[in-house]
């Protein structure tokens, strides 16, 4: 599933891409016809995201909300793209088109519904309303992993299974310790540690938190296994102490740690 950075990408991208000028809207799948045909003609005033969910502002229509879920799409192409596959969605600016595929989400809303979202979801790092105390609030009544914890959108919001075993190697904690015993200046460390993550996440457009001191190259340019701690190298050495990478399931999700850096 996508994680936020790959959202805040996203809403960035059609703003620059879809503005200024009226949109071409349709629905090739057909199962969203009738949004589509609220949207038809009309102007993108902005595309804001909260964390993994993405929010269309129509001029003269009422907000969409978009969740990629697990398989969604939503891919920039040229204006005379050809339509391939199952399409919920194609939006048609002056410069580009976007198709959304396989969403879980790809609803017409009201305001009411918008407010109901957000506020059901933990502040987010990449939004200038984000509250590292509200976060620290919200970490601290959980009793679960956490590594647990930083899954739940309710917590955090944006944060996914990549950035949480990172996020918890990068603070030097275990992903098992309970969320509400993780000391106040790690929690403090950590809202800082995931704005700076997730900010490079959106400027790169992909994950990349190793340090590019310790690989010798710009962080643009850091690839393959170098780009990621512990995430999915369970049986590999750490980058930093040679340490076997292991594995644990935690809330039925995999985490990935060094016991050597994370004690």
């Amino acid at each position: 599933m996508p994680e936020g950075h790959t959202i805040h990408r996203l809403a960035k991208d059609l703003n620059k891409t879809l503005k200024p000028g009226p949109l071409t809207a349709s629905s090739p799948q057909g199962r969203f016809a009738e949004g589509a045909e609220l949207l038809d003609g009309r102007e993108l005033n902005k595309a804001t995201a909260w964390g993994k969910h993405l929010f269309l502002d129509i001029d003269g229509a009422p907000p969409v909300h978009i969740h990629l879920g697990l398989i969604g799409k939503f891919r920039r192409k040229k204006l005379d793209a050809p339509i391939r596959g199952a399409i919920r969605l194609r939006l048609e600016g002056p410069e580009r088109l976007w198709d959304l595929t396989g969403p879980m989400v790809c609803d017409v809303v009201d305001g009411d519904d918008v407010d109901r979202i957000t506020s059901e979801l933990g502040p987010d790092p990449l939004r200038a309303d984000g509250d590292p105390d509200e976060f620290a609030r919200r970490l601290g009544r959980r009793r679960i992993a956490i590594a647990a914890a930083l899954l739940d959108q309710k917590v955090i919001a944006g944060v996914g299974n990549v950035y949480r075993s990172e996020f918890c190697f990068l603070m030097g904690i275990r992903p098992d310790l309970p969320a509400n015993q993780v000391p106040h200046d790690v929690v403090s460390e950590m809202w800082d540690l995931s704005v700076a993550q997730l900010t490079q996440g959106v400027r790169l457009n992909r994950i990349t938190t190793r340090d590019p001191a310790e690989v010798g190259v710009a962080a643009g340019r850091i690839s393959g296994d170098d780009r990621l701690y512990v995430y999915k190298r369970d049986g590999r050495p750490c980058h930093r102490c040679g340490d076997e990478i292991r594995l644990l399931e935690i809330g039925q999700r995999k985490a990935w740690f060094c016991p050597s850096c994370q004690t």
